[in-house]
């Protein structure tokens, strides 16, 4: 009996739960209604608000990649062993058997860590160390920055930039979505949708044959939302800029995803 009722009472916290989520997102969703968001082309002055959602945006994923390598078979394994083996090695100290776990797990984190924030740091000094010089200096490239006004401030929502390039041995350029990143408080209410479709249109008018974009498969929310936006999996894995031990260790693969506009 007592099993039932707590079921019972799962269940029903559950469905609370989800009630609560979809007030939320709605109430979200009127609010960003009433808001008159621009997007337009970067501008320099939107360089410290662009600078801090694109850090931001990236290392969130650091977390989710962590939980997804730790909970690895193989990792899981490897774990148990360090524990066991400094357990031994520690003639049955568990302070030494948590400290040889802690330090495998550890090395797993730095590299989840590594893997997001070594791929800040290389853009930091390429493309986003001159974003106007980069993308607004390039007829095939931009940059463009969603705007609204709150509290009679201007705010940068959310970002996105495209960088034209050639296909090889062809004539036909293709556009690569770089940089799309939306504050957390501004996502499930289509801004990021707006942003994308820029960007399409952009391609298009620029007579582009298609658009890729790279994602890690742990953003299992992005790949939904490029599917839903009508890009496609066209080949995993893409080789990544980490070390090849840094992302064995991590467990991530670099997922490649295009949109075609014209055949």
């Amino acid at each position: 009996m007592a099993y039932v009722e707590a079921r019972h009472l799962n269940i029903v916290v559950a469905g609370l739960s989800e009630m609560l989520k979809r007030t939320d997102h709605k109430k979200k969703d009127q609010e960003h209604k009433k808001m008159h968001i621009v997007i337009r082309k970067f501008q320099p002055s939107d360089n410290e608000a662009v600078m801090a959602i694109f850090q931001n945006g990236t290392q969130e994923h650091i977390i989710p990649a962590f939980k997804y390598a730790i909970s690895q078979p193989l990792h899981i394994t490897v774990t148990l062993c360090f524990f066991t083996v400094g357990y031994i090695l520690g003639g049955g100290s568990v302070v030494l058997a948590l400290l040889a776990g802690g330090l495998w797990i550890g090395l797993l984190y730095y590299c989840c860590y590594e893997f997001y924030t070594g791929y800040v740091r290389l853009k930091l000094n390429t493309d986003m160390r001159d974003i106007a010089g980069f993308y607004l200096s390039r007829p095939d490239n931009c940059f463009w920055v969603a705007e609204a006004e709150i509290n009679s401030r201007p705010q940068i929502m959310g970002i996105v930039a495209v960088e034209g390039k050639a296909l090889p041995d062809s004539r036909q350029k293709y556009g690569e979505l770089f940089r799309m990143n939306v504050l957390s408080t501004s996502r499930r209410t289509g801004l990021a949708s707006r942003l994308c479709e820029t960007v399409i249109d952009f391609c298009k008018e620029r007579r582009f044959s298609k658009i890729v974009l790279h994602v890690t498969f742990t953003q299992t929310s992005a790949i939904a939302f490029y599917r839903k936006m009508g890009f496609k999996l066209v080949r995993t894995p893409e080789q990544a800029e980490a070390q090849y031990w840094g992302l064995w260790l991590a467990r991530s693969a670099v997922l490649r995803m295009e949109k075609i506009l014209q055949p």
